[in-house]
């Protein structure tokens, strides 16, 4: 398999038994001293998930070898985001003391039921302590973990299921009949100290919000959400859809919103026309990744900072890498003519280098593996993987890159060997340019 690579690379596992991944582009897997890299391990490259496939869930000793340490197992998982496997509070953790991890389960599968009436009735999530062994059963799923650790922001996976599988899980018996905007669902709110939980977003009052015509007869969820590094503020894209199994129809907005649902303030909107409504259209015309790269997107949000947002958006009608300041609200464009292909984009910490990545090539079905110095407006292409076009679109394997504490290490899946690893790849040369 082509792979060329201008960094030091190592993948965390030396076997062929066991496939790795961690998941999506905008969490860490190492815990802040960098000792331990979370993990999936699966024992297929790829298949087609049911919602009964087992995934174990656990964590690479870095100091022991690249020991796999097992803590249980699931079914909530994906091949894009896995379990939502993170580390609690990890980022403010300097220690190897009083580790926690958190990640995505299944209700009939916990041992120990939550402490409070499950919210949604196939999915919930676990705390595992590392010290003690012991874990806890949450009454929500989550999606993301706030930086310190006090709180988590919780969706149902089951409309994802509906309006975007490639990171939805199947429900254990029948899927829920679902409203297209409810008052009683959107972005739930969990309290991880007391695991009180609140709604804090509707997905009917979303939809009210700055109402476009386009909304009225479509479907609407809520994905992308991202923490800011203080805990503060929350953002996430709001999308919508008349036609779901074609996701060039997909309808974006950017907003952002304090952690208490207040201030609901709107970046960016992409309502556009959609020929693809048309009875005519042929949905087998659309390619894998022509969603990824519609001139309408936006995609892959993440902070800078507290106050600042990158995102691959069409301002001012024109695709690019954009950040839109929260407090003023200016939006500038960066990277011009030097990225110009979406990708999973993330900052080093307190850092103007950005991280980032392309999707397959059509022809040589290679990725790239990219930095970007926004200080000096260069880019350096530190790494060429191939993929096999044969996976499709919901068993891919993105590079999702991710930052390590440090910054002098990024993290990748890859199945460039024919083989689904995590790699680490050594960036410290390329920062010192």
């Amino acid at each position: 398999m082509f792979i060329e690579s201008r960094c030091k690379l190592q993948s965390l596992y030396s076997g062929n038994k066991y496939h790795h991944f961690f998941g999506y582009y905008n969490k860490s897997p190492w815990n802040a001293t960098g000792d331990y890299v979370l993990s999936n391990r699966v024992d297929k490259m790829s298949e087609d998930l049911t919602g009964t496939e087992i995934s174990q869930v656990g964590y690479f000793d870095l100091n022991k070898n690249n020991e796999y340490i097992s803590i249980g197992k699931t079914t909530t998982w994906n091949w894009q985001m896995g379990c939502q496997l993170q580390w609690l509070g990890g980022e403010q953790n300097t220690s190897k003391k009083n580790l926690k991890i958190i990640y995505n389960t299944r209700v009939n599968e916990v041992e120990e039921k939550a402490n409070s009436e499950y919210i949604y009735p196939d999915f919930c999530s676990i705390i595992y302590d590392v010290d003690t062994k012991t874990k806890t059963t949450l009454p929500l799923p989550i999606y993301v973990v706030a930086p310190d650790g006090s709180y988590s922001l919780s969706v149902d996976y089951s409309r994802f299921q509906v309006t975007h599988r490639t990171i939805g899980y199947y429900s254990t018996v029948k899927e829920p009949v679902l409203e297209n905007a409810p008052k009683n669902d959107g972005m739930y709110f969990m309290n991880l100290n007391t695991f009180e939980h609140q709604l804090i977003l509707s997905l009917n009052n979303l939809k009210n919000f700055q109402n476009v015509a386009s909304m009225d007869k479509a479907i609407h969820w809520i994905t992308h959400i991202e923490i800011s590094p203080d805990s503060k503020s929350i953002l996430f894209i709001h999308r919508w859809s008349q036609r779901v199994e074609d996701e060039t129809c997909y309808l974006h907005r950017l907003f952002t919103i304090n952690s208490d649902g207040s201030n609901l303030s709107l970046l960016e909107c992409t309502d556009h026309p959609l020929p693809q409504l048309d009875a005519n259209f042929d949905i087998n015309n659309v390619g894998f990744f022509d969603y990824e790269k519609s001139e309408y997107q936006i995609s892959h949000p993440a902070w800078k900072n507290n106050d600042e947002i990158i995102a691959w958006t069409p301002h001012n009608d024109k695709i690019a890498y954009h950040l839109y300041n929260t407090k003023n609200k200016q939006v500038r464009k960066i990277a011009k003519d030097v990225l110009t292909e979406n990708g999973h984009m993330t900052y080093a910490p307190n850092s103007n280098w950005l991280l980032t990545d392309t999707y397959p090539d059509t022809t040589s079905n290679e990725r790239l593996l990219l930095l970007y110095n926004e200080d000096t407006n260069k880019c350096f292409d530190i790494g060429t993987f191939y993929t096999s076009p044969t996976l499709g679109k919901e068993n891919r394997c993105d590079l999702h890159p991710r930052w390590k504490p440090n910054s002098l290490e990024v993290s990748i899946d890859s199945v460039h060997e024919n083989i689904r690893q995590q790699y680490i790849v050594n960036v410290e040369e390329v920062l010192s340019n």
